[in-house]
């Protein structure tokens, strides 16, 4: 009853059909994904507080150019506006806050937010720190072992050199072990 044409698309034809479709799905996501980010930084501003986000972005960008500071704020304000006195006033009330907001969150995000390069150098300089104290606490416990066993040998070559002591004939001197044994318990009483 199948035509030979119809023959052999079976599941393999099926399955591809369905990545194929899921293909399209995919790219037409993406194509919208992309446009929702386009559109994302592109500045709409409102269309009755737009001079004022013109003029605070002019200001912002004469401040980059040259720092001028014998030129007052307002002043400054007043040639950014490009309306009448009356905008500009507003425009000086407004973008004070503006300004104001904005640079404390620049200055927080400077010293909040670093960069990987900068972690990694602090990361390095807490590592090489960390192993320069265990190198010096090492060498340390190294010159007081050394010390302790130079101690002890002095020590037990002292107490060999009495206890080894022989007498005229050869026989080892008692008195002298003695002595010894007398001191050794004095020093632990």
């Amino acid at each position: 009853s199948l035509s030979p044409m119809l023959s052999g698309r079976g599941f393999a034809f099926r399955r591809k059909q369905k990545i194929e479709q899921q293909y399209r799905k995919l790219l037409k996501k993406r194509r919208q994904v992309h446009s929702q980010q386009d559109d994302q930084f592109t500045d709409t501003y409102p269309e009755h507080l737009k001079h004022l986000y013109l003029a605070e972005e002019e200001k912002l960008k004469k401040r980059r150019r040259t720092p001028d500071d014998s030129v007052s704020s307002e002043e400054k304000l007043n040639k950014a506006a490009d309306g009448s006195g009356i905008y500009g006033y507003v425009c000086l009330s407004v973008s004070r806050t503006c300004t104001f907001s904005s640079r404390s969150v620049v200055t927080q995000e400077k010293f909040k937010n670093k960069t990987s390069n900068q972690k990694a150098k602090e990361e390095y300089e807490k590592i090489k720190a960390e192993h320069a104290r265990k190198k010096e606490e090492a060498e340390k416990r190294k010159q007081q072992r050394e010390e302790a066993q130079r101690l002890y040998k002095k020590k037990k070559m002292e107490a060999y050199k009495i206890l080894s002591k022989k007498t005229k004939k050869g026989q080892p001197n008692l008195n002298l072990q003695v002595e010894f044994l007398l001191q050794k318990i004095q020093q632990n009483t």
